[in-house]
């Protein structure tokens, strides 16, 4: 029988790509996302099974994961990939807080309430969090996204931490810049976002293969964030002077 994954934020991006390249290796796929025409395309290109839905709900998780099982009797994969985010530092409301914590962590909380007693059960499964280098790093201008993301990367590794050795891979994707329509929508930071080079989203899905060989628990699509991750870990104050220089070319731009 294929291996059965459940994507969400599948409509377009990363999820989209994650979506396709899964249907290439002939995976039976279901899809979600809140945008029901966008994810019904992806549907009649892969062949997934789309159920559309706010997947940041605890109702929206349940429904999800209950229509994989009830469709498929299996959820080898999950990919928590649905994320929102705003560009407001502390002008951001608290409505913009609450929104994007739900769908950026607790939405990876419910999916994993729901999940791993299944996977107990059957000796195994995988959570993939899309994360953002954003999580390992932070995102100049970003207040909620940046905190959420760690906040995202800090679940998946007490999940892996926990169940890790009863049969449960967890893994963290966290990519820069992506050719996605939040890239887009990043204003003077575009650029910044892209000093590595924006990869496509098909680039990420195909580190998220490459991951496999090795079950890493870090998937970084721009290998540079490694660095950048160790440095900030080895000196910390050097690296956030740093950040504080791009932060003051930020706020000279026009």
């Amino acid at each position: 029988m294929p291996d059965t994954a459940v994507v969400t934020g599948a409509a377009r991006g990363i999820g989209r790509a994650i979506a396709t390249r899964l249907a290439h290796e002939g995976w039976q796929i279901v899809v979600a996302d809140l945008d029901e025409d966008e994810l019904a395309d992806v549907a009649a290109q892969t062949g997934a099974l789309a159920v559309p839905g706010d997947t940041s709900t605890d109702a929206g998780v349940r429904h999800l994961v209950d229509t994989a099982y009830d469709r498929y009797g299996r959820v080898d994969v999950f990919f928590a990939n649905a994320g929102i985010g705003t560009l407001a530092g502390l002008d951001a409301s608290d409505a913009e807080w609450a929104r994007t914590l739900e769908t950026n962590v607790l939405a990876h909380v419910r999916a994993a309430r729901h999940l791993v007693p299944h996977w107990l059960d059957a000796g195994g499964g995988r959570l993939v969090v899309t994360a953002s280098a954003a999580g390992l790093l932070t995102m100049i201008g970003a207040a909620a996204y940046s905190t959420t993301k760690h906040a995202a990367v800090g679940f998946a590794e007490w999940l892996s931490v926990t169940y890790g050795d009863r049969g449960v891979v967890v893994q963290a994707i966290c990519p820069q810049g992506v050719q996605t329509a939040m890239l887009d929508q990043a204003g003077p930071l575009k650029d910044l976002l892209s000093h590595d080079e924006a990869l496509a989203p098909s680039a990420v899905a195909e580190a998220w293969v490459a991951s496999l060989d090795d079950d890493r628990f870090l998937v970084l699509p721009h290998p540079e964030v490694g660095g950048y991750y160790a440095a900030r870990a080895a000196s910390t104050d050097r690296w956030l002077a740093g950040m504080r220089r791009l932060q003051s070319k930020v706020d000279s731009l026009p």
